[in-house]
């Protein structure tokens, strides 16, 4: 190989954030991508809490007094939680930990801050929604990898890319005291 095409490699293999081998066209692909899953994330969550009328009419919304997980879980039909999903459909802690989450993880995809925390929470959320819609037993497309687990990867490569420092927050994020001494927060 040539100084010249080493020195064309080294341009293209330009690292962006510490630890990354990222170019600078893959770290705005990520962005967006963590973008648009943030606000599939938020998007749920303002939908069940307001009742926007998507899929969730504003006679069932959230501030109206709707449960945002009765009527899915308490119509889950199959899988092995089927039981376990019945008895905590429409309950404070689910409909709030549900809530929670899905707030949580929107805004700290969108803001790109959190990653770590919201790719873990994310990841469990979706399994959790998995297995509610157990697709093997549900008549799926593909039995195992669905919507469900392909956020997980985004949410997981986001954290693991530190997408969060393009076109968002990240790189402050990191900079805080406490952030410093608690690297998971990242």
């Amino acid at each position: 190989m040539s100084a010249t095409t080493n020195q064309r490699a080294s341009r293209l293999e330009h690292v962006e954030a510490p630890g990354s081998m990222l170019t600078r066209t893959a770290a705005r692909g990520l962005a967006i991508l963590r973008y648009a899953t943030g606000f599939v994330f938020l998007w749920a969550f303002l939908d069940k809490a307001f009742g926007l009328g998507y899929s969730t009419p504003s006679a069932k919304a959230w501030i109206h007094g709707g449960s945002p997980t009765k009527g899915f879980l308490s119509s889950v039909d199959v899988g092995p939680l089927q039981g376990f999903f019945h008895t905590i459909a429409g309950t404070w802690y689910a409909n709030w930990g549900f809530m929670l989450g899905l707030l949580g993880i929107g805004i700290a995809l969108i803001a790109g801050i959190g990653l770590r925390v919201a790719a873990v929470a994310g990841t469990v959320l979706m399994a959790f929604m998995w297995l509610a819609e157990f697709p093997p037993a549900s008549g799926s497309s593909n039995p195992v990898v669905d919507y469900h687990v392909v956020y997980a990867i985004v949410m997981i490569v986001s954290a693991a890319a530190y997408a969060g420092q393009t076109w968002g927050l990240g790189k402050r994020w990191a900079k805080l005291p406490i952030v410093q001494k608690n690297r998971w927060l990242i």
